[in-house]
């Protein structure tokens, strides 16, 4: 078997008599995650997506050969049989197969090529988008609009804003949010009326006295003409210095007011009316029930959804901070990984591999074959089947890793696995061998030929889970039944991000 593409290249003996093909799909990798092969990261959507070799690759297939895009690779087909769907052979000559009793030889003579579609493996493609986003017909991921399509859970009296991924819900005019609920602004406890006031549901309505009409800022009053004789008086209260004035038929435009924000009677800001004044806060303070105060609002008790990791309030705002191994991405709220492997910041030696995962790293041993295997690459290990020892033993051990975040949404498909080589008679079957104590996963078998491994429990962190997944090959034709393993280690970060 040979196939090529994207730099990779595997061969296999010809006495393999099985082959396996995995495909390692990370859903939501950490920003700066280090994606397979024939991916690249996306940053807007915070996953790897699929790299079209034919758009980026010059010449990618020569001669009269035409490149077709796979998912994670590409294929190269002679154009004469790109539009031709696939039909076997509708005679296929008997294979000759080697006999069982006499052992297994060096050569294992094939069924003759099919002369309609050259074999290559069919890739899967399981292109997935985030949460918040719809998979859209030209294969990239778009936001999903929860406001316009009427899928958001805002209260009534909230309003919904769509935002890159999500929405937020805001609170209407005159309501603030208070414990995750809107709740009623009592404008006349901050004095925006100056003389009386009446607070009423998201609003608040301003009269004046007796001898005083309301202006058009429907805020503050007009005095009348008032009917009475001179009087002249000097008061003196709270250092404020009042002259009232009564008269007969004077204008009250004429009274001259008193600037109290002089004295500087707010501890923040004071704005002057007409007879009286008002104090105004900063922003993240708002006004005790004193009327000149200022108090910190503490933010961090508004919502539980300020910031990914933790909320730590201050003096007139707020920071948000992450756990060590991560940073404060650009929006100031969300937590990004730190990649240890390539800023350097880390403890592996030269003969081991840094493997980067959500909140940490891990330094990997040289791969080492326990015997009776010999190692074939630096992850794969194998059994030849010309030693009797590994006769009851799978044919070959290929190592793999992955990380996956704490209490991850179920169920989810988290790996997958296919045969490449297919031979008359045969037929697979997919199963965790070992390390599924907790039966957090299952193998759902897609094809006879290919195979997913789905997370069905939420798996808590810090976690090293290791997997066996088998995939045996079983021919009743030659009697024969063989195995190959694929070890797959699972680092499962602490925190859900």
């Amino acid at each position: 078997m040979h196939l090529e593409g994207r730099g990779f290249r595997f061969c296999s003996p010809s006495r393999m008599l099985t082959a396996l093909v995995f495909i390692l799909l990370c859903v939501q990798p950490g920003r700066g995650q280090t994606c397979t092969e024939g991916f690249a990261y996306e940053p807007r959507t915070r996953q790897c997506i699929d790299v079209d070799e034919c758009r980026t690759m010059p010449d990618a297939c020569r001669g009269d050969m035409r490149c077709v895009n796979q998912n994670g690779g590409y294929l190269c087909i002679p154009r004469n049989l790109y539009n031709q769907p696939y039909r076997p052979d509708p005679i296929v000559p008997e294979p000759v197969y080697p006999d069982p009793s006499a052992g297994f030889p060096n050569s294992f003579l094939p069924s003759p090529p099919r002369s309609v579609e050259p074999s290559y493996p069919r890739v899967i493609s399981t292109a997935q988008c985030i949460l918040g986003y719809t998979l859209a017909e030209d294969g990239t991921c778009n936001d999903i609009d929860e406001c316009e399509t009427n899928s958001h859970h805002c209260n009534p009296t909230q309003v919904c804003i769509n935002t890159a991924g999500g929405y937020t819900c805001s609170c209407t005019e005159g309501y603030w949010l208070l414990g995750g609920q809107c709740q009623d602004i009592d404008e006349c406890r901050y004095g925006y009326c100056q003389q009386l006031c009446a607070n009423v549901p998201g609003s608040y309505s301003c009269s004046c006295n007796p001898g005083f009409t309301l202006n058009p800022d429907s805020r503050t009053c007009q005095g009348k003409h008032i009917h009475k004789h001179w009087v002249t008086a000097l008061q003196q209260e709270k250092k404020h210095l009042y002259i009232v004035y009564q008269c007969c038929q004077l204008p009250a435009s004429v009274v001259p007011d008193v600037d109290e924000c002089a004295d500087e009677p707010c501890s923040h800001g004071c704005l002057n009316t007409y007879g009286s004044y008002m104090c105004n806060c900063d922003e993240g303070f708002e006004l005790a029930s004193d009327g000149t105060t200022c108090i910190d609002l503490d933010e961090c008790s508004f919502s539980e959804f300020l910031c990914q990791y933790r909320c730590v309030n201050i003096p007139g705002s707020y920071s948000c901070i992450c756990p060590p191994g991560y940073y404060i991405y650009e929006d100031g709220r969300s937590c990004e990984d730190v990649n240890e492997c390539d800023t350097g910041n880390n403890t592996c030696t030269t003969a081991q591999v840094c493997f980067n995962f959500q909140g940490s790293y891990t330094c990997l041993n040289p791969l080492q074959c326990n015997p009776p295997y010999i190692e074939v690459s630096d992850n794969q290990c194998m059994c030849s089947a010309e030693n009797p020892a590994c006769r009851d033993k799978p044919f070959t051990i290929l190592y793999r890793h992955m990380d996956m975040s704490s209490g991850r949404s179920v169920p989810a498909d988290i790996f997958q696995m296919q045969a490449t080589t297919r031979y008359p008679g045969a037929f697979y079957i997919f199963q965790i061998k070992s390390g599924n104590d907790g039966r957090e996963f299952y193998m759902r078998q897609t094809s006879n030929v290919s195979a997913t491994l789905v997370l069905s429990r939420p798996i808590k962190g810090p976690k090293k889970v290791v997997l066996d997944l088998e995939m045996v090959t079983v021919n009743n034709v030659i009697n024969f039944r063989g195995s190959s393993i694929i070890r797959l280690t699972i680092f499962v970060s602490e925190h859900p991000f």
